[in-house]
C-alpha cells in the first residue's frame, strides 16, 4: 500500500506542473457543457419562410400569422412569383416557402376543402424533414382551428357532432418540457468523462517513454499491479471529480433534473472509468509516442461516440451498426445516466449495463495488464 500511495503522490505532482493535463481536466468539462449543449442540438428554430399569397383573403392571412407567432419559424419575405420564391430558395435566403393558391378561402369554406402546398430546401434531409414537420403541423393546427369555430355552420355539423365530446389529454414523462437541453446535457456529462480519461491514461504511461524514466521505473522494487493502480487510481480520481463538477454546472446552468440516485450513478461511473482506463492504458502501452497515442485514443473517441445513441438513436442504426454498439462502454454509460438521472431507475434497471460494463472492465484491464512488460 505504501508504494501506491508514494506512486499516487508522484503522478498528482507530475499532473500538477503539466499545462496540457490541467487544461484537459478543468477546461474541457466546461467548454463541452456550456457550449456544446446549447450547439449540439436537433431542436430547430428559426426556421426562414417565404410566403408566396395568391389568395390575399382574411384567411390566408390568419394562417401567415399562425407562422409569424411560432417560435421555430421566422417570416423572411413576401413573394410575388413563384419564379421570385425558387430564387430565393437556391440562393439559400430561406429555407422553404408556403403558397397559398387564389381562391384558398372560397374552396374552404364552399367546397369544405382548400389545398395549399410549400417546397423545402432539403440539401440537408434532417433539417428538411424537421421543417415539413413543423410546417405540417402549424396547417394542421390552422385547420382544426377553423373546424372548431365554423362547426355549428358547416353543412357535417351532425356527422362531427360527437367530436366535441372526445377530448384527448397527454403527458410528457420524464422530460414534461420536451426541452432537448434535459435530454442533451446528461449525454455531453458522459462525452465528458470518457475524452478525460481516455486522453490523460492515453497519455500517461507513453509520456514516460518520450521522458527515459520508463527505464527507471521498471527496474523499481514494486511490483506490476502495484505500478498499474499507481498510474491510473489519479486518472479514476480525476474522472470522479469531473463528473461530480459536471452535475453541478448541469443542475446550476440548466436546471437538469437529478430524480435517481446520485451514489448508483457514481458507482455505475466508477466502473465504466474503470474501462476506459484500462483502453487508455492498453493504447499507451503499444504506442511509443505521445502523437501516436493521441491519434489512435481520437480514433476510437470517434467510433464510440458516434456509436453510442449521443446524437442517434441505437434503434435507428443499421442492424450491423446496433451489434457493434454492445462493444461499445459508452452505450451502456450514456443509456445509465438518462436512466438514473431522468427516469429515477434503480439498479435492477440497469443491472445488465453494469454486468456488460464489469465483463468489460476485466477483459481490457487483464490484457493490458498481459502487454505491459515490467522488468524487475
Amino acid at each position: 500500500m505504501r508504494e501506491i500511495i508514494i506512486i499516487l503522490i508522484k503522478e498528482f505532482r507530475q499532473i500538477s506542473r503539466n499545462k496540457q493535463m490541467l487544461g484537459i481536466i478543468f477546461g474541457m468539462p466546461l467548454i463541452q457543457l456550456l457550449i456544446l449543449a446549447n450547439a449540439a442540438t436537433f431542436e430547430m428554430k428559426n426556421i426562414n419562410i417565404g410566403i408566396l399569397d395568391r389568395d390575399i383573403s382574411s384567411v390566408s392571412r390568419r394562417l401567415v400569422g399562425k407562422f409569424e407567432g411560432s417560435r421555430y419559424f421566422k417570416l423572411t419575405d413576401w413573394f410575388e412569383s413563384e419564379k421570385e420564391a425558387e430564387i430565393s430558395l437556391e440562393k439559400g435566403d430561406c429555407d422553404l416557402y408556403l403558397t397559398i393558391p387564389q381562391g384558398f378561402e372560397k374552396d374552404l369554406f364552399k367546397e369544405n376543402s382548400a389545398v395549399t402546398f410549400f417546397v423545402v430546401n432539403a440539401i440537408d434531409g434532417s433539417k428538411a424533414a424537421l421543417a415539413s414537420q413543423y410546417t405540417s403541423s402549424v396547417i394542421t393546427d390552422f385547420n382544426q382551428e377553423l373546424r372548431e369555430e365554423n362547426i355549428n355552420h358547416s353543412t357535417i355539423a351532425m356527422n362531427l357532432n360527437l367530436m366535441k365530446n372526445i377530448n384527448i389529454e397527454y403527458s410528457n414523462w420524464y422530460n414534461p418540457e420536451l426541452n432537448y437541453k434535459t435530454f442533451m446535457v446528461p449525454g455531453l456529462l458522459v462525452l465528458l468523462v470518457s475524452m478525460v480519461s481516455l486522453f490523460l491514461s492515453g497519455m500517461n504511461l507513453v509520456r514516460e517513454k518520450e521522458l527515459g524514466t520508463i527505464e527507471q521505473i521498471n527496474v523499481t522494487p514494486i511490483k506490476k499491479y502495484q505500478l498499474i493502480l499507481g498510474k491510473l487510481l489519479p486518472f479514476w480520481i480525476i474522472g470522479m471529480f469531473d463528473l461530480g463538477l459536471g452535475l453541478v454546472v448541469s443542475k446550476l446552468v440548466y436546471h437538469i433534473p437529478i430524480v435517481g440516485s446520485v451514489p448508483l450513478l457514481f458507482a455505475f461511473a466508477g466502473v465504466f472509468i474503470t474501462v476506459l482506463l484500462g483502453i487508455g492504458f492498453l493504447i499507451s502501452t503499444i504506442t511509443e509516442t505521445q502523437q501516436q497515442s493521441m491519434f489512435l485514443t481520437w480514433f476510437f473517441s470517434v467510433i464510440f461516440i458516434l456509436l453510442s445513441g449521443l446524437f442517434t438513436a441505437i434503434e435507428n442504426m443499421p442492424q450491423w451498426a446496433q451489434t457493434l454498439t454492445y462493444f461499445n462502454p459508452l452505450r451502456y454509460f450514456m443509456d445509465s445516466v438518462r436512466m438514473i438521472l431522468l427516469k429515477g431507475s434503480g439498479f435492477s434497471d440497469i443491472s445488465f449495463n453494469m454486468g456488460m460494463l464489469l465483463v468489460y472492465s476485466v477483459v481490457i484491464n487483464g490484457l493490458a495488464i498481459l502487454l505491459y512488460k515490467k522488468t524487475s
